[in-house]
């Protein structure tokens, strides 16, 4: 006679089991659509594709470009120039201006920082004339702006990236805030813009609103006397300062993004919420795929030299006139050029005063 199997009766699983055993599965589910996410990332990445420099058939002295320009220069393969900006909260103007190139192939990072008052020879679509860089989006648009860099490094601006203030106080939040080195004494209030900026220097947790008014930060208000007199720059370099330390912020909380791969659709939420960019879907899961493997403990960071005391027609106080051979050097020694041959003096077109002393 066959032995009948008897079903094996299992204790029925107390409040906290059946609480784990469903935690378990949650977890096991959003691991497989984070693992979803990054997988389809990677299908859809392409290699976004650069149509080749047309070179302009007169220059902006009115004359043929060099030999060299016409015959076009030899882009490095599957690197890419990128203009990242935030606009000012107050003004409309844009606040900060860094031109990065990324080599996918060697994994290189190299970023400079364009200063926001950089002298230009500006016009608006009315006639009205303008001289400061910073300016150049509010009155004509992106492709003006991007075109304007492009005199200024020689080079062609490929992608923008444009993140305002909310998207970039997010992107910190959801890497956990940042432990950054904050260089100089802090202290700015402005109850017009309810801004209330008080930080002393050294090494600190930085929330994202933290974060946002280190960037932020040019001026303090705590000097002698009364308004304006007790104003004066939170940098003993001015704007120069403020920009090594929005770079230094911004790679920072990249280098963290990057070390938190599970969090990529967070990062995807945020992108798309708060960012302006022409690139495409397929470029953005291209850089997301590679930005992953970068060390950005080697990025290359800098900010283009000049005069920041320049005065210009009627009255532009304050503008900043780049030294051109300091300019074409950092460039094509920083990893900036995007070239495999050096760009030429020829190549950049810097607006100059002829008040301002070249150096050597």
């Amino acid at each position: 006679m066959a032995k009948r199997l008897l079903k094996k009766e299992h204790p029925p699983l107390t409040a906290g089991q059946r609480a784990a055993k469903i935690l378990f599965i949650v977890l096991a589910v959003l691991a497989v659509l984070v693992l979803a996410v990054i997988v389809g990332f990677k299908l859809l990445a392409r290699p976004p594709v650069i149509p080749p420099d047309t070179p302009p058939s007169i220059s902006e002295d009115g004359q043929p470009p060099s030999t060299e320009t016409q015959a076009g220069l030899e882009r490095k393969e599957y690197t890419y120039t990128f203009l990242l900006c935030a606009s000012d909260q107050s003004s409309g103007n844009l606040d900060t201006m860094i031109v990065a190139t990324y080599d996918t192939v060697n994994q290189t990072l190299a970023m400079v920082s364009i200063p926001r008052d950089t002298l230009i020879e500006g016009e608006t679509a009315s006639g009205k004339h303008f001289y400061k860089l910073c300016s150049m989006y509010a009155y004509n648009g992106m492709d003006a702006l991007k075109e304007e860099v492009r005199k200024i490094v020689g080079f062609p601006i490929d992608f923008f990236v444009k993140i305002d203030t909310e998207g970039f106080v997010r992107l910190v939040d959801a890497v956990g805030g940042v432990d950054f080195d904050v260089p100089v004494h802090m202290a700015y209030d402005d109850p017009s813009q309810d801004l209330y900026i008080h930080f002393e220097p050294g090494m600190q947790w930085l929330s994202g609103e933290d974060a946002l008014k280190v960037v932020r930060c040019r001026k303090n208000s705590d000097g002698k006397g009364t308004y304006p007199n007790n104003i004066y720059d939170a940098y003993p370099d001015a704007d120069i300062g403020r920009t090594k330390t929005q770079r230094a912020l911004i790679t920072a909380v990249l280098q963290k993004a990057a070390s938190q791969p599970l969090n990529l659709p967070t990062y995807i939420d945020i992108f798309m919420d708060t960012v302006q960019t022409d690139l495409g879907i397929t470029d953005l899961a291209y850089f997301a795929d590679k930005g992953l493997k970068l060390d950005f403990g080697t990025v290359e960071a800098t900010s283009l030299p000049g005069d920041g005391s320049v005065t210009y027609k009627k009255g532009w106080d304050w503008c900043y006139e780049l030294y051109p051979g300091k300019v074409l050097e950092i460039v094509n020694t920083t990893g900036l050029n995007p070239y495999t041959t050096d760009i030429t003096a020829d190549m950049l077109h810097i607006t100059q005063s002829g008040t301002v002393t070249q150096p050597d």
